[in-house]
């Protein structure tokens, strides 16, 4: 099964997906594809995906970037919502997973939006902050979370004054309110979460939608 978010019964929840959710049909093909797939819980929820679309419209976005791909729904909805010129710059690690990505990216007609990096993501982004590449709209971590205060520090380098930050899973499934649990990852979420939260940089909310969306808007 894939993500949803948490804290509604399944009543309420079906309620949201079938009178509310707008997703294409070759969206739901994707979402139900990666269903079936061992580590599908790193898909985001379909409500998620259409709630980051609306963030693209609200806030003119033209370039993005996303850090995680997994099997392409994220980006695949972005790509979607941007304007014909929009680009994603997309950064992953898997071949295997982002193969699947790029099928529905081809059959879906964006595959020229999406500019796909394989690769460690902190040295693809080390290399964008290199080449002056500091002008994105909107950034969507979702990846190793030991790695996510370092993607953070560098989305914030990347995204223009007044572009966005939004930061996957920042609930990890209800872990991070539970005092007993103390793995890495979880410390590793519930710190970001306060230091994002303390940051004078930005202006931030964090939205109990999905796996919770973390967002955090670059001030001037």
């Amino acid at each position: 099964m894939t993500n949803q978010t948490q804290g509604l019964d399944e009543a309420l929840y079906q309620y949201l997906l079938s009178t509310t959710l707008r997703e294409t049909p070759l969206l739901a093909e994707l979402r139900q594809e990666t269903a079936n797939h061992p580590r599908s819980m790193m898909q985001i929820a379909p409500e998620q995906g259409q709630f980051m679309a609306l963030l693209m419209e609200l806030i003119g976005a033209q370039r993005t970037l996303e850090v995680g791909v997994f099997t392409g729904y994220s980006a695949l909805v972005v790509a979607q919502a941007l304007p014909p010129q929009g680009k994603v710059v997309a950064c992953d690690v898997s071949e295997k997973y982002t193969a699947i990505a790029q099928r529905y990216w081809q059959r879906a007609g964006v595959a020229d939006k999406i500019d796909l990096r394989i690769g460690n993501a902190v040295e693809t982004l080390d290399k964008l902050i290199q080449s002056g590449q500091q002008d994105f709209d909107f950034a969507f971590i979702d990846a190793d979370k030991s790695s996510y205060d370092r993607y953070y520090e560098q989305a914030l380098q990347l995204v223009r004054p007044g572009g966005l930050i939004a930061i996957d899973n920042a609930l990890w499934y209800g872990r991070v309110a539970d005092p007993t649990v103390q793995d890495n990852r979880t410390q590793q979420i519930r710190a970001l979460n306060i230091k994002v939260t303390e940051d004078n940089r930005v202006s931030t909310s964090l939205v109990p939608i999905g796996d919770g969306l973390l967002l955090a808007r670059k001030r001037a």
